[in-house]
């Protein structure tokens, strides 16, 4: 069955909001990427290469709290577009049905495909403005 967690996006205080997360809930980061580290097409300002692409945090009994920051070229985002829902999928054939039953009528912002990190991700608007991610974690040492 399916876990979800929220993600949170943020304007260049990713890193800031985490270690004040991490302070209440303790605990440590099982993983924290800079953009930076992510194969790019396009080249990234230094500022731009520092931010957060993706951090986890455990919270509680497998809950996981997760977040990043917005690029320059993404624009900042505001209040009431700076979460999305993720679902992480037991299985391709999950995630694929997920993604294509609660994407129906909304809007694809990034296709189900593998990506370097490991998962087979997409993400999207639903019909009613609610963002999704979906993911399966595809490799040995999942993120």
């Amino acid at each position: 069955m399916a876990a979800i967690n929220p993600y949170l996006v943020f304007n260049g205080n990713c890193e800031e909001a985490f270690n004040f997360y991490k302070s209440v809930f303790g605990g440590e980061f099982p993983y924290i990427g800079r953009m930076k580290d992510a194969p790019s097409q396009e080249p990234l300002s230094e500022s731009d290469g520092e931010k957060i692409m993706h951090v986890t945090l455990p919270i509680s009994n497998g809950y996981v709290l997760m977040g990043s920051d917005t690029s320059e070229a993404h624009g900042l985002v505001t209040f009431g577009s700076n979460f999305s829902i993720s679902i992480n999928a037991e299985s391709k054939e999950e995630a694929t049905t997920l993604f294509d039953g609660l994407s129906a009528g909304g809007q694809v912002t990034m296709p189900l495909q593998d990506t370097f990190w490991g998962a087979y991700f997409g993400m999207f608007i639903d019909k009613f403005g609610i963002q999704w991610m979906v993911n399966h974690d595809t490799a040995e040492q999942a993120v």
